[in-house]
């Protein structure tokens, strides 16, 4: 299952992503943690300290690794340099699951221990200075947007992926790539802006969204997100000792964390659960395609130069018991 939290900077959806992870581990069930913010602050939520967390590799920086693992015996893809960030697999292509060993994950991802548990962490990657005044975020993420399009993944494991804040993400066909978003929002004008932006762009395309209202205090607080929000609003946060001191670097036992935020992270399960049931591979595959194709027009056949459409293989169609080949 793949999850993205979304919402404004500081509404908490670094938090909020890094709580739900824990509760999956916790669970023991599989998990890929994906830190797709510009500003890398999911490993810290996660318990790293500063140098642990400035040692993660950046996804950015294997992207060349990347394509040419995933492109694998794909005939439509002659060359790595080929692939941009909306590539779709086809026959031949060689396909990511949660579980499995592979170049990607030992190169990208480092395992983050959990109490008695870990789960993988991946990162897009900070900008450097070089990329300063000259780089699109959108060049760091691609490499995330192109290993879930290579990505089949069961109900019982899941990619949770902390995105960038605000309606960065519709930059990109990233947005659907999800069976679940969860919308943090705040109790206020702005948060509740960006739920309304972010349910705009996703209404066409029929991305499944759910809010977290945070930061709740009362029962005005309630009321506001309730009237705002409507039916999309699915939970409720409020303040956490056992998150505020996770923050001072006194980390407890994730069972210490309160109840009521506890049944809060079982409704975004059971919420994110029952999504499975309304997969539909066909229109995953149709949108990848979609998004590529516009890809492919505005910028991606004159930065290739080659026909980027032609990568295009009509008759595949990613489910969950895709087969892949294997590297020799």
């Amino acid at each position: 299952m793949k999850i993205a939290f979304v919402g404004k900077g500081g509404s908490g959806k670094t938090t909020l992503s890094s709580l739900f992870i824990r509760h999956l581990a916790a669970a023991r069930i599989p998990v890929i943690a994906v830190d797709a913010d510009i500003n890398q602050h999911l490993g810290a939520a996660l318990g790293l300290d500063e140098a642990e967390a400035a040692a993660l590799p950046a996804m950015g920086a294997h992207l060349p690794l990347i394509k040419d693992y995933l492109r694998g015996a794909n005939p439509r893809i002659p060359s790595a340099d080929s692939m941009i960030k909306t590539t779709p697999p086809g026959e031949g292509s060689r396909l990511l699951r949660v579980g499995e060993d592979n170049v990607v994950y030992e190169t990208c991802a480092r395992a983050v221990e959990l109490d008695d548990t870990r789960v993988r962490l991946m990162a897009t990657g900070p900008f450097t200075e070089s990329d300063l005044g000259v780089a699109c975020y959108h060049s760091k993420v691609g490499a995330v947007e192109l290993c879930l399009n290579h990505l089949v993944d069961g109900r019982e494991e899941y990619v949770v992926v902390d995105m960038t804040a605000g309606s960065d993400s519709f930059a990109s066909g990233m947005f659907t790539r999800f069976d679940m978003t969860f919308l943090v929002a705040e109790p206020t004008r702005k948060g509740i802006a960006v739920y309304r932006q972010y349910k705009e762009y996703a209404r066409d395309f029929g991305v499944p969204l759910k809010v977290v209202g945070n930061k709740v205090q009362g029962p005005d607080d309630l009321a506001f997100l309730r009237a705002e929000a409507g039916d999309d609003l699915l939970v409720t946060v409020g303040h956490s000792d056992w998150v505020r001191a996770m923050e001072k670097g006194r980390p407890t036992l994730f069972a210490y964390l309160e109840e009521a935020n506890r049944r809060a992270l079982e409704t975004l399960h059971d919420t994110a659960d029952a999504a499975y049931e309304r997969r539909d591979w066909e229109r995953y595959t149709r949108q990848m395609v979609h998004f590529h194709l516009k890809n492919a027009e505005s910028w991606g056949n004159a930065k290739t130069g080659v026909d980027l459409a032609a990568q295009v293989d009509p008759a595949f169609v990613l489910f969950e018991g895709a087969a892949t080949p294997q590297p020799a």
